[in-house]
């Protein structure tokens, strides 16, 4: 066989292989785009998102939920006394243990986020999609108050679903200002739940379920409607870019979040918090209850306690 022939056949065979590695790797693609793109995907996709999301934010300000949760127990029953800043809270925080300390309760932050948030946000964009479609085929736009109904519901029943993490988040961010002999030390997300359930049953994991849905459900009505109300109208009467939109939408639906919803995030921790004392009895019997007790004995403006620190908190989930 001569040189010419063998050049021949080595090329020929350079050439086969180097079609069969594009075509398999147009096949790959294809194969992962047309996954993403199945029915169970496409819907799944923004519960997923969503779960993430929520997760990466709530590592990020994990520290801030600290401090918020701590400014809402300080002076408990009491009107006068102290008032504690967001600084002075990290600086008693970091005096008693040790920078770490600002991540207590991150497993369970980071369960609550996964169940919590991967629902509301996956609701939401569901309720959304069927509004458009509706609203397409009417020829309208979304309304307003259609965008609150959605934040709404979807709100309320993520917050159900998640409540027994977010019980097991107060109850670890609190366990630090017990008495050293009665903390319970809690581990983890899980073992902080085992030891609610061991001692004070499995309906003990929704206690303060009242709050917290309607405190999820103003919240959603602040962060979803309001992010999504004010991004369509600063389209409409800015040329600003996408991102200075939605970085001004946040902001707004932000600060509307926040003021909605801190009396009720307030009175949720401390309904979480209370544990029934010598005689047997809670310091409050229901989400009213709190609300008079707090207004009475604390004044009204103790439910916006911290409010900037929970702007903080809240702003980078809008």
């Amino acid at each position: 066989m001569s040189s010419n022939t063998l050049k021949q056949a080595a090329e020929a065979a350079r050439t086969k292989s180097s079609t069969m590695g594009k075509q398999g790797s147009e096949t790959v693609a294809i194969a992962g785009t047309d996954f993403l793109h199945t029915p169970v995907m496409r819907a799944a996709l923004p519960f997923i998102n969503g779960g993430l999301s929520g997760m990466v934010a709530t590592t990020v300000i994990q520290p801030v939920d600290m401090i918020k949760v701590r400014l809402q127990l300080a002076g408990e029953g009491v009107a006068t006394g102290p008032k504690p800043t967001p600084l002075s809270v990290t600086r008693d925080i970091l005096a008693q243990g040790k920078v770490l300390d600002l991540y207590t309760g991150l497993s369970a932050g980071l369960l609550r986020q996964a169940v919590y948030t991967t629902a509301r946000l996956g609701f939401f964009d569901t309720f959304m999609k069927g509004l458009a479609t509706r609203a397409q085929e009417k020829g309208t736009q979304i309304s307003f108050a259609e965008r609150a109904g959605a934040g709404l519901a979807a709100g309320g029943i993520a917050a159900f679903v998640g409540n027994p993490a977010d019980l097991a988040l107060i109850r670890m961010q609190s366990d630090g200002l017990k008495p050293v002999a009665e903390r319970k030390n809690y581990k983890s997300v899980v073992d902080a739940l085992s030891s609610i359930v061991k001692s004070e049953g499995v309906t003990a994991l929704w206690a303060g379920a009242a709050p917290t849905v309607v405190r999820a459900m103003s919240l959603n009505l602040g962060q979803l409607a309001f992010f999504s109300e004010a991004k369509a109208q600063l389209k409409e009467r800015t040329t600003w870019s996408t991102k200075s939109q939605t970085l001004t939408a946040s902001a707004i639906a932000g600060f509307f979040a926040s003021f909605l919803s801190l009396p009720f995030d307030f009175v949720k921790t401390r309904l979480q918090k209370q544990q029934r004392g010598p005689d047997g009895k809670l310091p409050y019997k229901s989400m009213t209850d709190c609300f008079v007790k707090v207004a009475r004995q604390e004044g009204l403006t103790r439910f916006y306690r911290g409010f900037g620190t929970y702007y903080v908190r809240i702003a980078p989930h809008a």
